[in-house]
């Protein structure tokens, strides 16, 4: 009857209501809501695409001004035509891998990736469109390959070489300077090193947490490093005068108010700069190639040669765990 149908059609309209304000209030709770991402979350395994999944993605990173990681994801995402879930097998990203190959992509690119595409695939699980039994990453089915990145650590001897090297040019000195500092300061990576403010200064030392690390760890590691009278000269050479203002920046390159976007254009092109000057001063002076990095990676490795406790280094560096370092 008439009744009947309304009766039913009612209901089904409830039900529906009912499903989609329940994965409204999750997202909400969850604090990252986005059309995009409630779509997948209402698909199922055949229907939903890893497409609007990565789009989702990108949204909140760009809402929570996670740069680097927004532009990693919005490379990611794949042109043409949407991709299901249902396709993301062990073979399907066999082919991906021998297609980013051939596009010259590196083995460290290849490796961000797969792990993209194994988080969007774990948030798909956890919001039940795809089931355990089709999740493609792990032990006996798809394994990430590791990034073989050429990390090259220099002898005390070599980085004498390096931060003595003078060729008159400010800009020489300024950036080989900045290695320095890195390099005393624990092998600080030089997004934290531009934002650090005369408040981290502690007792005569420079205590700070990575940026890295500070959404992604559950436990939060203070890193402590001594503040050396070379560290010292660097910041009176190329720094702010302190002024007694515990937010004032260390050095001049950042104004502390540039947003996610912005900082990520600032630390690169001081990277860019920085690189570009210690090839000069490498080729000068008879070292192979040289890049911000190695100041890390050459504090870590003269600390092991010297007989230094791992579970120091460890530490010094920030590292959650052991197995990291």
């Amino acid at each position: 009857s008439k009744s009947r149908r309304l009766t039913e059609a009612r209901s089904n309209i409830e039900n529906s209501f009912s499903i989609i304000k329940g994965q409204v209030e999750a997202l909400a709770e969850r604090g990252d809501f986005a059309f995009d991402l409630l779509s997948v979350r209402l698909g199922r395994c055949s229907t939903a695409t890893v497409n609007a999944a990565i789009k989702a993605k990108t949204e909140e990173l760009k809402h929570n001004g996670q740069a680097g990681t927004y532009r990693s994801y919005h490379a990611l995402l794949t042109a043409g035509k949407d991709i299901p879930f249902s396709a993301v097998t062990v073979d399907w990203l066999n082919r991906c891998g021998r297609f980013w190959t051939g596009q010259k992509k590196s083995k460290s690119t290849l490796s961000v990736y797969f792990k993209m595409l194994k988080a969007i695939m774990n948030r798909a699980k956890a919001d039940g469109i795809i089931k355990e039994a089709h999740f493609p990453f792990g032990r006996n089915r798809f394994e990430i390959p590791s990034a073989e990145g050429r990390k090259l650590a220099l002898t005390l001897e070599q980085i004498k070489r390096l931060v003595t090297y003078t060729d008159g040019r400010e800009e020489t000195e300024l950036y080989r300077d900045m290695w320095f500092f890195s390099y005393l300061c624990n092998g600080i990576n030089f997004r934290d090193m531009l934002y650090l403010t005369y408040g981290n200064i502690v007792g005569g030392e420079i205590c700070f947490v990575r940026a890295k690390t500070m959404n992604t760890s559950k436990q939060v590691r203070t890193i402590r490093a001594v503040l050396t009278p070379e560290m010292r000269k660097i910041m009176d050479r190329w720094g702010n005068p302190d002024d007694g203002n515990p937010g004032t920046l260390i050095f001049k390159f950042a104004t502390g108010k540039e947003d996610g976007f912005a900082t990520k254009h600032l630390v690169d092109t001081v990277i860019q700069k920085c690189n570009k000057v210690l090839g000069r001063i490498a080729e000068a002076v008879g070292l192979p190639p040289v890049t911000t990095y190695s100041a890390r990676h050459s504090f870590a490795t003269v600390l092991k040669r010297s007989g230094t406790n791992i579970s120091y280094i460890s530490e010094s560096l920030g590292h959650s765990n052991l197995a990291i370092t």
